[in-house]
């Protein structure tokens, strides 16, 4: 039938509304439903954590389409990659194709390639500047009165392995007495973590040939006057204790590579097994990692406390040791109280446990270097995520972080995130979701157990394999070997 109605030529005459609409733009409607909701569920949660003006399309160039892998859509689906049990890109291809097929839409290939190339094109230094800004968020979380209210950073080093692929070993080479084809490369990572939120401010990635003081001195800058940095044995050097001090941050890590100073030849006893000692400015050789200008300019005495600390904990490997530190007012910052703050330094150990072994990375996926700094980099994102999420939790049941758990955060949003980004679902309702996610997150507290044994032993035996100890094509495997068995002389 003919339209009579020329001055409304978009409506149609029979029920005076929009002509009705057809396949295709029910197709392309539902296309775009299906991109605004496949891969924003974990979005949902932590989208107010993320900077939405990082995320928008590029003006021009890569990612500057909106399309089905666009910026933000590729960004949220790496993001739910590392948070997955699985982890794998299949994953997230099955993702949305389930979600294709409950709105009834033609499933999308179950190729990893277009999702694959969409992560290159992410750029390192927006997702460099969101892990800033989560950190930043956690930080500005009210201060709980930590050592006179003042930011304590845990510095310390982690190692993770990843594909055997040959820009990976060119970069990251496995360990010399591996023979080629037969171990992974490995890359050393030095963290700064915020003591007390347990976010992870700031990261350096080297080899197996860096040292993790040289890792750590390129992230001084993470240091603000007032801080003060916590270290193991390992960062225990008169070169970074004099830099930091002159940033106007005091250290406290435990004395190594020294002999202890007696009370006969310390400066003051401050109290019992607490001395004011002097330390003299070591002797420039070829071999230290900084040049002599840099020698040159360091302070020729370090005036510092040494805290002989003594451990009655049965099980502890250490009976006791000493801690030296530039807070030299012993009534400001009693001797108890600070090995009280060293003894809190393993909650660090907690932190690369949550990220390696609870999050996974300890086994990294991707084949090339570019890609395994961009891995890491989400890793540590969705890391400070879930802190974050921890503290609402905790702020809402009126319980300390500290007696979350991360792992049982991780699972109750795994579960919680296939419900929270329906098409039907309202904002109360939604709400109502959060907020019993909040409660599941809660409901069990972490039972606190200061002192109890924990040998560094594995109970689970291994399968009885060979070893892998030449490469893979030149390998035989021993036939029926469960029938053999060692005879003695």
């Amino acid at each position: 039938m003919k339209n009579t109605t020329p001055m409304f030529p978009g409506f149609h005459i029979q029920t005076l509304r929009r002509k009705p609409r057809s396949t295709q733009q029910k197709l392309a409607e539902k296309l775009a439903l299906l991109k605004r909701k496949s891969f924003k569920q974990t979005g949902e949660i932590f989208d107010k954590f993320i900077p939405h003006s990082l995320l928008r399309p590029e003006p021009t160039g890569a990612m500057s389409r909106r399309r089905l892998f666009s910026k933000e859509n590729t960004f949220w689906a790496f993001f739910g990659q590392v948070l997955d049990a699985d982890g794998g890109c299949k994953e997230v291809i099955r993702k949305l194709q389930s979600y294709a097929s409950i709105k009834g839409v033609k499933l999308p290939s179950s190729s990893t390639a277009s999702y694959c190339t969409a992560r290159k094109k992410l750029d390192e230094k927006m997702l460099a500047a969101i892990l800033e800004h989560t950190a930043g968020e956690l930080e500005r979380l009210p201060e709980t009165g930590l050592l006179n209210n003042r930011r304590v950073i845990v510095v310390d080093g982690t190692g993770a392995t990843m594909s055997d692929t040959a820009e990976n070993q060119q970069v990251w080479p496995q360990p010399a007495s591996q023979k080629p084809g037969c171990g992974f490369p490995s890359a050393r990572i030095c963290a700064c973590f915020s003591l007390e939120s347990g976010a992870l401010l700031n990261y350096e990635i080297g080899n197996k040939k860096n040292h993790e003081l040289p890792l750590f001195r390129r992230q001084r800058q993470t240091f603000k006057p007032g801080d003060i940095f916590l270290g193991d044995k390992g960062f225990c050097s008169y070169f970074d204790i004099a830099n930091l001090a002159k940033q106007g941050v005091d250290s406290v890590v435990t004395l190594a590579r020294r002999t202890p100073v007696s009370a006969a030849n310390s400066l003051n006893e401050l109290g019992a097994d607490d001395l004011l000692v002097a330390w003299k400015r070591p002797d420039y050789q070829k071999g230290l990692s900084y040049s002599r200008e840099d020698w040159e300019q360091l302070p020729a005495e370090l005036k510092l406390r040494q805290i002989r600390v003594t451990v009655d904990c049965p099980g502890f490997r250490t009976q006791g040791f000493h801690i030296v530190t530039t807070l030299l007012d012993a009534a400001k910052y009693p001797a108890e109280d600070l090995a009280g703050l060293y003894h809190k330094r393993w909650d660090v150990e907690l932190f690369f446990r949550d990220i390696k072994t609870t999050m996974g990375m300890d086994i990294l996926r991707c084949k090339t270097p570019e890609m395994i700094r961009k891995e890491i980099l989400m890793y540590f994102i969705a890391y400070n995520c879930i802190r974050r999420l921890m503290y609402e939790a905790a702020e809402e049941a009126d319980i300390v972080v500290s007696r979350v758990s991360f792992k049982g955060s991780l699972q109750a949003l795994r579960n919680w995130e296939p419900h929270l980004n329906q098409a039907e679902l309202s904002r109360a309702e939604q709400f109502r979701l959060v907020s019993d996610l909040y409660e599941a997150m809660t409901n069990v507290p972490i039972r606190q157990r200061p002192g109890r044994k924990e040998p560094r032993c594995v109970k689970r035996r291994p399968k009885n394999y060979q070893r892998l100890t030449t490469s893979r094509h030149e390998m035989k495997e021993i036939p029926h070997r469960n029938r053999y068995y060692a005879k003695g002389a």
